[in-house]
Formats: C-alpha cells, sequence, structure tokens
C-alpha cells in the first residue's frame, strides 16, 4: 500500500469524498466500485489508505497465476475468481468465507470487467456482488470513481509481448506528464434488509440497488462530462449498449 501511494502520487492528484462509517469497521462489509480503467484498482487501494481501510479484491485468476503480483494477490488475502470456468462459481463461498475470517473488507466490481459502455457509465452489472452480500448479510458500501481512465489507456485484452507491454506503460508516462484528476467517492450503505438470499429475484433487485448507487456517486464525479468523457482513449473497444441506471 506504501508503494501504491506513492505511484499514484506520481500519476496525479487523488481527490476522495466520503467515508465508511465508524459502525461498520472492524465487520463483514463488501464494496462495490464501478472499472473503469487498469489503473483504477491502484487507485481504490491509495483511496481506501486515506481512508483507513485495507481491501481484499475479488480478482481474476490469471492474476493469481502471475510471477510476483501473483505472491503479492495470495499473500494479501485476496479473493481468486476463475472466469469462464465450472470453478466460478466458487467465488461466492469464497468472498462469504472471506468476510467472516478477516475483519478488511472485500472489494467487488460488480460489472465484471472494464466498462464498455459508451460513455463509460457503469454497465448492467452481474448478481454476484448481490448474492454475495445477501449470502453474508453483510453492508455494501457503493464506491464511484472516475479519472483513473485517464492515467492508463485500456491498451489489449491480454498483454502477450513486450510491446503490448510498452502501450500501457507509455501511456502511464504522459498521464505523469498531464497529471489528471482522480476522484473517488465513498457512498452510504445501500439498504439490502428487505431482501434475502433465498427468494427468487432478490438477488438482481439487490444488483440493481448497488449500481444504482454507484451510478448516483458518480454523476457529480463527471458533472463536466455528462456525455461522452472529454480524454479519448482509441484503444478501447465500445459495445452499443448504454447503461440502464441513468434518469433521461
Amino acid at each position: 500500500m506504501r508503494v501504491d501511494r506513492a505511484v499514484i502520487a506520481l500519476t496525479g492528484r487523488l481527490v476522495i469524498t466520503g467515508d465508511v462509517p465508524d459502525d461498520l469497521r472492524g465487520k463483514p462489509l463488501l464494496m462495490a466500485a464501478n472499472h473503469i480503467g487498469n489503473l483504477d484498482p491502484l487507485v481504490l487501494i491509495a483511496a481506501c489508505r486515506e481512508r483507513r481501510i485495507s481491501p481484499r479484491f475479488v480478482a481474476t485468476g490469471g492474476l493469481f497465476d502471475a510471477p510476483v503480483i501473483g505472491s503479492i494477490m495470495r499473500a494479501g488475502r485476496h479473493v481468486r475468481a476463475d472466469r469462464g470456468k465450472a470453478s466460478a462459481g466458487e467465488a461466492l463461498g469464497k468472498v462469504v468465507n472471506a468476510l467472516t475470517e478477516d475483519a478488511n473488507p472485500v472489494l467487488v466490481y460488480p460489472e465484471g470487467r472494464l466498462t464498455l459502455e459508451p460513455n463509460m457509465w457503469p454497465e448492467r452489472g452481474k448478481t454476484g456482488v448481490a448474492r454475495m452480500a445477501l449470502a453474508a448479510g453483510t453492508p455494501v458500501i457503493p464506491i464511484s470513481q472516475w479519472g483513473a481512465h485517464e492515467a492508463m489507456c485500456y491498451g489489449m485484452v491480454r498483454v502477450e509481448s513486450a510491446h503490448d507491454l510498452w502501450v500501457l506503460f507509455s501511456s502511464w508516462l504522459r498521464a505523469v506528464v498531464r497529471r489528471p484528476t482522480m476522484r473517488v467517492h465513498f457512498g452510504a450503505p445501500v439498504d439490502l434488509s428487505d431482501l434475502a438470499a433465498d427468494r427468487v429475484g432478490d438477488a438482481a433487485r439487490a444488483r440493481d440497488r448497488i449500481m444504482r448507487a454507484i451510478t448516483e456517486g458518480l454523476i457529480p464525479l463527471r458533472i463536466d462530462e455528462p456525455e461522452a468523457p472529454l480524454h479519448h482513449d482509441p484503444t478501447r473497444p465500445v459495445t452499443d449498449k448504454p447503461s440502464p441506471w441513468l434518469s433521461r
């Protein structure tokens, strides 16, 4: 976390609003954030450090298999989720166990990937985070962030060569010169008290509340960019599906 803080301080300016209520600290807690760029996990870690929180990420299995970073992920007790495999469903049980075994919160990306929404608003998201929260009976803190997409380009889906690494690294070097402002907002806990893990449809209802809370927190962070982002990343692909969480 100390190294991360130095990297983010070098990259740009970090602005944090909101906090985690004192009565939720030291208890099982899920945190759900929008996913906008390759560097935003480091931005979230730096923001959490400023708020005296040490989050554990639910992350793709490939990170755990990578040299160096894999050992860091395992030592930090982050939670592995293998995408597109039969074991993907095991992530829910792993998170529930992680919440009961450690007082540090678990941070999840409900969208499951970097957003490809045309204007970088949150995508529909998956019900996994909602199921985790309902199964564990834990509060959910929505986290909204903006600006980290300017710190490193999307690049490619899989890094396979030194050139691929250079595309990412060179975009970060340009950000160091520009020094973008990276904003993170910790929202109020999402009320899921009337929902149950074993009731049909409640996981989708919980997902909808979580995604709306993230979107509502994001609106003031990008008040000057309500439509298309001012920063253009030619490497980022987009879908033709607009965010369902904006009131138009």
